[in-house]
Formats: structure tokens, C-alpha cells, sequence
């Protein structure tokens, strides 16, 4: 709070239309140009105000004059600061009259001075004094000094100035820029400690320079709505600030919640909360601007009671000139590097999301408490029933708590949402009432139980909001954790269909008499309850019988699905006496029409007729089928070849003839087995294929088609790359 000035009147002064603020700014400005010492001090004697001119005069306490009692400056000294009578302990007329006093200088040398001293009018507990060395010597020397300490401090500033230049020119390192110029400035002005804070969406963020402090607290972060960010911004200027020692009754109340600080420019009285004040006796804060808008800010600040000159400023506003620039570059690198981190974590987080898909609570607090700290802040989880409209929160000390959330009602129709909670005046209140800091967000996911999950991530309010850059990131995280939700929801949906289809297309062979069968089929990965592959033996009259392998691109449902309504028009055909090329073309005219997204397949139709002793067969883009004669143990490759089904309307499909006897085995075998890979790198191929069922076959057709499998999977290192599927048929004709 900023209380405003009221127009004091001052005897022998004539002032017209001037308001409060002018008229104190016309005084400050009076006493930085007199050559006379002047200084103000209350009824106890302390000293409340010294120009420059009496810190040269008076050079006799360490720190400065203010916060010294005004009469231990002329011998003797008084015994007390706490004199029952003030006015008969002070050595000086208080009317105003002239007084020859001697004064001790800090050197121990006395020196003659004149003072005048009269109480304020309308203030009579507040007293000015005037004064100057008599001695024209001494006044001849004390100017020479003033000279000489001017030249020098200008001379540190300028010095001062060029290193701040030097050092950090085209730095983008915020934090080494930082380091740098602040030890400068506060070398060059004898500051006890310089802080930078950085602006913000709704403030300024501390960002360096509080390590100078030590033990010592400098405020985090306040906010755009503080009195002295609104005074600069208002003002468009630095302020020089005096933080008032606390009265008798602020110390007599043990804990200071407030405290008073001069604009001392403009005289005006500031009210702020004591943990918003840096623990300086004086302080500067200079805005850095940059297009119009503040982008930083320096404080600079001091142990003891300080008189900040005029070239101080602009020393200040110098750097903070230079500074803009500097700035402005290192902070645009600093959030795009910030950015590229967020859009990295994002990704990361995402593939762990994807990857914990088995066990998606434990993957969604895992992520969450990542994603937090990507943004520098902390969570809470939390878990609510659609059903009961109730939410719970599990807080630090591991316990779940009631809090007034319906992560339901909240989420609403978008199933997921992240929402700021400042607006939640409950949900405020629960977070006071447990000590959780009360800024941040809140993030409501939808789980495949039909559920809600929900996580709060929150701020102190010390650290500054959420940048927009933070707030793009957690909403593309919810975007993220909703879409993976959805995928998993989905895939168990489909499982469950798969495993409805799994049941209604067992790849079971029927018993044909004058044919034996071995088979076997192994999915790639165990969560692939249904793939597309396929393979049918039907029984048809007069000792004929259809056999039929195949491969539907894809995976999961929609291969499923077509890999089922294929063996179903296959059926149908052969019944009606259609040979395989006739089949197969029909299939092809059917999967155009049948399938909502490009599905094709590759199979092997084939007729076999054990009166004739024949097989005629019709291969599509699948693999070419073996032969293995009982008589020679040649191993014959059905080498006639057609088109895949299902990708080409104008598809030209070729029977194939061969003739068969008694023992002979055919086997058919999907590509997941030629495909399959060495941990080196190479194929099991066909030669491989072919070397393996030579081998097998001649060891006995029962388990034949498992040991194949047991070669191919030994090959591949345990860990096959696409789903297998083996069919053998011995013709006992």
C-alpha cells in the first residue's frame, strides 16, 4: 500500500500549485545541491535523513549517519540515548538561532561548525539541522574532498561501467551474464549484494545474485501487482528505497508482518508485507527495458542506511540500457532451449506411456511426476468414481484425503482436461488447508475402467506461475496421456473381439480318410491373441478334399476378421465344385468389397482328389508350397504362381497340377517362417525352409511340423518377427 503525501508547510518558503510529490522531489533535490550539511532526526535524537554534504561534515559513524543519535556528533558525548529531558541534552538552540559548536571528526581531529535547528512546523517531534565548517580552511578543504570523492566515484563507475561491457558482450548465458554483472555493480557502488529477477507472465522470478546474501532471505518472486513493481511501472524509473526500522510497538508484537519503506523521491510511505522485502536497510530497483516492456529487474541494496547519488542512477540505467539487449538475446536462447527441452521430455514421456501399456496406472504416475518436474513443480494424484461422484488426494505423508473435486463434472465432454485451479475457490481452500501451494493446474484423465484419474500439479507461490511454454507442454502431455488411454482402451476392446474371432476360426483340420495332418501356429508376441494367418482342410464328397493356407496383411481385428470371412467363402465355394483359380478369383472380387481399409492376402487353394491321385492348386503371392516324395525323398517345389487376393480388380489367377502317391507330404507354410532373422541379421529363407523339412520329413511325419518350428525358432535366437503358421499332409492312398 502507498500512502499519499500530504503538502507540509515549511516557514520561509512560498510554494504555488505544486502537489505533495513535486514539492518533496524539489526538496531531495534541494538537499543533494546545498553545500550545507543538512539532516532531520526525531525527538529521541536519532537521525532519520543526511545529505551528502553532512555525511562529509560529520564523518564519524561507521555505516553513515542515519540510525545515529544526532548528539554523540558534538563533545562530549552524552551518557545515554535515552535522556528524560531531550531538548536540555542536546548542545544546540532548537529556535532556530546560530550556534558555534566544535565537532569530532572520525580521524579524531575537532573542527568549528555553525548549526541552526528548528522543529518542523506541524511536526514538532521532528527537527532539521543545518550547518557548515566555519574555518574557511576547512571549508576550503572539505570542498576539495567533495571533489575528489566525486572524481573518484565517477571514475569507479565508468570503470565499472566498461567491465560490465567487456565481460559479458554477446554472452547468451542468462545465469553467467547474471554472475558477472552483478558482482560488477556491486563492486562499483559498494553495494552489499546486487539481485536480478527475470519477468514472468504475472511477475518477476529471482534469477541471481542471492548467494551474495548468505543466510540472509531475498523474496522469490513477487508479483506484477506489488507496490513496488506498480510504483516503477507507473513511474517508468528507478527507485531509491529506505526501509524503515521497526517503531517500539512493531517489536513489542515479537513477529513484524509488515514493513514501512520511503520512495525517497517522492517521499511517499509504502506498507508491504516483511517477507517482500529483500533484508536491505537501502535498496535501488532499476527496471531493465526491452520494446516498451520491463524484462528485468536489478535490485541493489545495502546493509546500512545508504544516500544513493544521482550518478548511481545513471551508472544503473547505463547497465540496464546495455543490458536490454544482452538480455533479450540470452533469454529468447534460454526459452527456446527450455522449449526444445519440454518438446524432447514430451516425447520421451509418450514412449513410456506407450511402453507401460500393460500396466497403465503405474505408467501414468511415473509420467506425471516426470512431467512435474519438467516444470519445475510438484503433484498430487489423485483418483475419483464416475459412479459416486466422489475424489480423493494422496498427500505427502502417503494417506488419501477427501477434496472437493468431481473430476467427472470437470472433464465434462472432453474426457480430458487440463484446468488452471485459481477459480476454484474450494479446491483453494483444501490446498491452504493442507499446505500445498495454491497455484498450478489441475489435469483430469479419463481410465479404461470408465473412471476418472486426476493430478494436480502445483507451484509455490514464490517460484511465479506456469510460462506459456510450461502450459503448452502439460497440455500436450494430457493430449498424449488421453490419446494412449484411448489406444489402450481400444486394443482391450479388440482383444476381446480377437478372442471371440480366435474361438470361431480355430485353425483346426478337419478328418479326412486316406489323409493324415500335422500343423502347428506360433503368434510373434504374446499379446497378438489373433493374427492372419490361416489354414483349413474341408472334407468334400467322393474322396475329395480342399485344403487351403493364408496370410492376411495386418494384425489384430481386421485381419482377424478377413482371415475369418475367407475361410467361410472358401467353404462355400468348394462345396459348389469351383476349382481353386475360380476360388480364388472370387475371393478377390469379395475382399475389394469386404474390407473398409487396403487389406490384401496371400493363400494357397488346393483340391485334392485321392481317387485320381491329384492335386490341383492355385498359389496367390504366397510362398511356394513342397512336395517330399515317399518313393525318391525328393523335395518338389509347386513352382506355378499367381497374384495376391484382394489388392488388383482385374487379377488373373493360373491352377497348377500335380500328380501325387501314396506317402507323399505336402507342406504349406506362411512367410513368417522365411522371414524369421538370426540375432545377426540373416534370413532363414527358403533353403532354409527347404534343408529343414528335408530333415524332418525323413525323421517321421508325426511332429513334423513342431520340429520345423523348433528349427526356425533356434535359428531366430528364441524371438520370431512375424506370426508362423505350418500345415502337412500325407496322402495314405
Amino acid at each position: 500500500m502507498i500512502e499519499e503525501l500530504h503538502p507540509v508547510p515549511i516557514h520561509g518558503f512560498a510554494a504555488q500549485n505544486l502537489d505533495s510529490a513535486v514539492l518533496a522531489r524539489a526538496l531531495v533535490t534541494f538537499l543533494q545541491l546545498t553545500s550545507d550539511a543538512v539532516l532531520a532526526f526525531g525527538s529521541d535524537g536519532h537521525i532519520m535523513l543526511a545529505n551528502s554534504e553532512a555525511e562529509r561534515l560529520f564523518r564519524t559513524c561507521e555505516g553513515g549517519l542515519v540510525g545515529a543519535d544526532v548528539r554523540k556528533l558534538f563533545p562530549p558525548a552524552i551518557a545515554s540515548d535515552d535522556s528524560d529531558d531531550f531538548e536540555a541534552s542536546v548542545p544546540f538552540s532548537l529556535d532556530g538561532t546560530t550556534t558555534a559548536l566544535v565537532c569530532e571528526r572520525a580521524n579524531g581531529d575537532h573542527i568549528r561548525v555553525n548549526v541552526r535547528c528548528e522543529s518542523m512546523r506541524g511536526y514538532d517531534e521532528l527537527y532539521v539541522l543545518v550547518g557548515f565548517a566555519s574555518d574557511a580552511h576547512v571549508a576550503e578543504e572539505q570542498e576539495h574532498a567533495r571533489l575528489v570523492e566525486e572524481l573518484s566515484r565517477a571514475n569507479r563507475r565508468l570503470s565499472g561501467t566498461l567491465r560490465v561491457v567487456l565481460e559479458t558482450l554477446d554472452s547468451l548465458d542468462v545465469g553467467m551474464l547474471f554472475d558477472r554483472v552483478l558482482d560488477e555493480i556491486s563492486d562499483t557502488l559498494d553495494a552489499w549484494a546486487t539481485l536480478a529477477y527475470v519477468a514472468e507472465n504475472d511477475g518477476y522470478r529471482l534469477r541471481g545474485g542471492a548467494e551474495a546474501l548468505g543466510k540472509s532471505r531475498a523474496p522469490m518472486f513477487f508479483s506484477a501487482s506489488h507496490p513496488f513493481a506498480e510504483l516503477m511501472e507507473r513511474e517508468g524509473r528507478c527507485l531509491r528505497l529506505r526501509v524503515l526500522r521497526p517503531t517500539r510497538d512493531d517489536l513489542r508484537k515479537g513477529v513484524l508482518t509488515e514493513r514501512q519503506v520511503i520512495e525517497e523521491d517522492s517521499l511517499q510511505t509504502i506498507t508491504v508485507a516483511a517477507g517482500d522485502v529483500a533484508p536491505f536497510a537501502s535498496l535501488v530497483m532499476c527496471p531493465v527495458w526491452f520494446g516498451g516492456t520491463t524484462i528485468a529487474l536489478l535490485v541493489v541494496g545495502w546493509k546500512h542506511e545508504h544516500s544513493v547519488e544521482d550518478d548511481d542512477i545513471r551508472l544503473l540505467d547505463a547497465v540496464a540500457e546495455y543490458l536490454s539487449v544482452q538480455l533479450a538475446g540470452a533469454f529468447a536462447a534460454m526459452r527456446a532451449q527450455h522449449a526444445e527441452h519440454l518438446e524432447s521430455l514430451a516425447s520421451q514421456l509418450r514412449e513410456r506411456l506407450m511402453a507401460g501399456d500393460g500396466n497403465m496406472e503405474a505408467a501414468l504416475d511415473e509420467t506425471f511426476a516426470l512431467a512435474a518436474q519438467g516444470v519445475e513443480a510438484q503433484h498430487v494424484k489423485l483418483a475419483g468414481n464416475a459412479h459416486q461422484r466422489t475424489t480423493v488426494a494422496k498427500i505427502a505423508d502417503g494417506t488419501w484425503q477427501s477434496i472437493p473435486v468431481d473430476l467427472a463434472s470437470l472433464a465434462g465432454a472432453q474426457e480430458a482436461a487440463l484446468l488452471d485451479v485459481a477459480p476454484m475457490d474450494s479446491l483453494l481452500r483444501w490446498l491452504h488447508e493442507f499446505g500445498l501451494p495454491e497455484q498450478g493446474v489441475l489435469a483430469i484423465i479419463p481410465t479404461p475402467e470408465d473412471s476418472y484419474r486426476g493430478y494436480l500439479v502445483l507451484r509455490p507461490e514464490d517460484s511465479g506461475p506456469f510460462e506459456d511454454v510450461d502450459l503448452s507442454f502439460l497440455q500436450r502431455f494430457v493430449e498424449d496421456v488421453r490419446a494412449v488411454g484411448e489406444g489402450a482402451r481400444a486394443r482391450t476392446r479388440d482383444k476381446r473381439i480377437a478372442q471371440a474371432l480366435q474361438w470361431g476360426m480355430r485353425n483346426e483340420l478337419q478328418r479326412v480318410d486316406g489323409i493324415s495332418t500335422e500343423s502347428c501356429y506360433c503368434s510373434a508376441t504374446e499379446t497378438a491373441y489373433v493374427g492372419g494367418d490361416f489354414y483349413d482342410l474341408i472334407r468334400l464328397p467322393e474322396r475329395r478334399a480342399c485344403v487351403v493356407m493364408g496370410d492376411v496383411s495386418g494384425k489384430g481385428v481386421e485381419a482377424a476378421s478377413v482371415a475369418s470371412a475367407v475361410k467361410t467363402a472358401i467353404g462355400a465355394y468348394a462345396w459348389e465344385g469351383v476349382g481353386p483359380a475360380r476360388m480364388v478369383s472370387l475371393l478377390n472380387d469379395f475382399l475389394l468389397g469386404f474390407s473398409k481399409v487396403e487389406t490384401f492376402a496371400t493363400m494357397f487353394v488346393g483340391l485334392v482328389d485321392l481317387s485320381e491321385k491329384t492335386l490341383v492348386y492355385c498359389s496367390a503371392g504366397h510362398p511356394p508350397a513342397l512336395l517330399a516324395r515317399a518313393e525318391t525323398g525328393e523335395l518338389i517345389t509347386l513352382e506355378v504362381q499367381s497374384g495376391v487376393v484382394g489388392a488388383f480388380g482385374d487379377m488373373r489367377y493360373t491352377d497348377g497340377e500335380i500328380e501325387i502317391d501314396e506317402g507323399d507330404v505336402l507342406l504349406l507354410y506362411t512367410d513368417g517362417s522365411t522371414e524369421a532373422r538370426s540375432p545377426q541379421g540373416s534370413f532363414f529363407g527358403e533353403d532354409g525352409l527347404r534343408e529343414a523339412a528335408a530333415l524332418e520329413v525323413a525323421c517321421g511325419f508325426e511332429g513334423v511340423c513342431d520340429r520345423i518350428l523348433e528349427d526356425v525358432e533356434s535359428f531366430a535366437g528364441g524371438t520370431l518377427g512375424d506370426d508362423v503358421a505350418l500345415v502337412a499332409l500325407r496322402f495314405d492312398v
